[in-house]
């Protein structure tokens, strides 16, 4: 190999961003602030190796050399597609089945006091790839069984169209069921073989009682039927405080006037909103007034 092969070589791989090489402080201020645009999260410095890291295959997949250049298509405009794929990337957390148990003791509860001559609404509005949405429908399912539960739906959103699809084809690996009690796993889901070991099928029965849309939740809302429940869990603290109250606010609007909303048992409506009162841990109703 000569000088000027191996010259050549090197300034071809100088223009191409190692993933552990970050990104710079300009750039990551414009994903941030896009990000902020379009998701309302509000990405702090502390996340620059997790953008890095889940935006690198996009820079290959592109055939970008650098992570300005990578933004500055998705700023363009030019490229919906890709700027929808940077998007979900960025804002998809994980979640598992029967996540902070308690909540859907307290729904059961709820759905058991509920009025039989209405249909029971609950919504997952950041449902992320859909184990809270099966979650909640295997707790009102398994109220349907003894007769202690009326008539119910269940609806998940979120904003990233891919993890959406995954949670419509309801098909995980076992070991986010590590909550899920074994009765109910035996009952709504199917264990895959062959090639399928190690994951589950949710039970076709279950993922037709089920409905999923995409919704950005610092948007102008869709027309929406009132709900009695509404799940809003570990996604307020990825938010500043302006843009909690405007979720929160648009959400109460979805919300019937006895309805409850649960957040995650690590978060707090505190100073975000008046006029909540709450009815134990991470959930809330509007205050009751005379």
């Amino acid at each position: 190999m000569t000088a000027d092969t191996l010259m050549d070589r090197a300034h071809g791989l100088a223009g191409r961003p190692a993933e552990s090489t970050g990104i710079s402080d300009t750039d990551f201020a414009t994903i941030r602030d896009l990000l902020f645009q379009q998701a309302g999260i509000a990405l702090t410095p502390a996340k620059k190796a997790l953008v890095c890291s889940r935006l690198f295959k996009r820079l290959q997949a592109t055939g970008l050399d650098t992570y300005g250049a990578y933004f500055a298509l998705l700023m363009s405009g030019n490229d919906g597609a890709e700027l929808q794929i940077a998007i979900d990337l960025l804002t998809t957390n994980e979640t598992y089945f029967f996540r902070e148990a308690e909540h859907f003791s307290m729904l059961a509860a709820l759905a058991e006091k509920a009025d039989r001559q209405r249909t029971f609404r609950v919504w997952s509005a950041a449902c992320s790839s859909g184990e809270e949405v099966y979650t909640i429908a295997m707790t009102l399912a398994e109220l349907s069984r003894t007769a202690r539960a009326p008539t119910w739906e269940v609806r998940g959103s979120d904003l990233s169209t891919r993890v959406l699809e995954t949670a419509r084809q309801g098909h995980y690996t076992l070991a986010r069921t590590g909550d899920m009690p074994p009765a109910l796993l035996k009952r709504y889901c199917l264990y895959g073989t062959g090639q399928y070991e190690g994951t589950l099928l949710v039970d076709s029965a279950l993922r037709d009682r089920v409905e999923f849309a995409q919704i950005n939740l610092i948007e102008p809302l869709p027309r929406l039927v009132p709900f009695d429940v509404i799940f809003l869990r570990n996604v307020l603290i990825y938010f500043d405080p302006p843009v909690k109250r405007k979720v929160v606010t648009q959400l109460l609007d979805t919300l019937r006037p006895d309805g409850v909303l649960f957040i995650g048992m690590a978060e707090t409506l505190s100073g975000v909103i008046d006029g909540l009162v709450s009815c134990g841990p991470g959930a809330y109703r509007m205050e009751r007034r005379s």
